[in-house]
């Protein structure tokens, strides 16, 4: 409807000859500009105007990153299952560790350990000689009543980490 509209107005103008066909003119060549920018935007027609070395070498650089990704899809894929294995051999270790404990009656099967209780609740759960010798000084220094922050400054550690050991402190 909007066509007629613009048809008629422009038949409306009385527009000669010459002025409709120098229209018509513009209105395809702008149409065709169009058009061809559109087509020329596929990556594939810029090959066809490469010669065939330049094409061969692209193949090859293309066939060389293939080959590299794979490896190294394959070189994480491996680390990754290494990682996991370490995970379930620790995790095994620690139920044997729990069972042993158990066993000896220093944690008791009834009452689960709550990180949250206070010291007087929480039981005795590992012995002093099972206590990790790197953590030491962090509890020795949390013992004399300083903060996490103080004690990673003194100790050149990264304070997440000994908020970290302290909240999974055994006592």
């Amino acid at each position: 409807m909007g066509e007629i509209m613009f048809i008629s107005m422009l038949l409306e103008s009385r527009l000669d000859l010459p002025q409709w066909v120098a229209l018509c003119v513009g209105g395809i060549a702008v149409s065709y500009l169009m058009l061809r920018s559109r087509k020329n935007k596929d990556p594939l027609k810029k090959m066809s105007s490469l010669s065939l070395s330049q094409q061969r070498s692209v193949e090859r650089d293309m066939s060389n990153l293939l080959v590299e990704l794979s490896d190294m899809a394959r070189q994480i894929s491996g680390q990754l299952d290494t990682r996991a294995a370490k995970l379930e051999l620790l995790i095994k270790e620690a139920d044997e560790k729990i069972a042993a404990m158990r066993a000896a009656g220093a944690v008791p099967a009834a009452q689960p350990f709550e990180p949250g209780a206070p010291a007087a609740i929480r039981p005795a759960l590992i012995p002093e000689e099972m206590l990790d010798p790197r953590h030491a000084d962090i509890y020795r220094l949390c013992d004399q009543g300083r903060s996490a922050h103080e004690i990673a400054q003194q100790l050149d550690r990264p304070s997440g980490e000994v908020e970290l050991i302290l909240a999974l402190r055994p006592k």
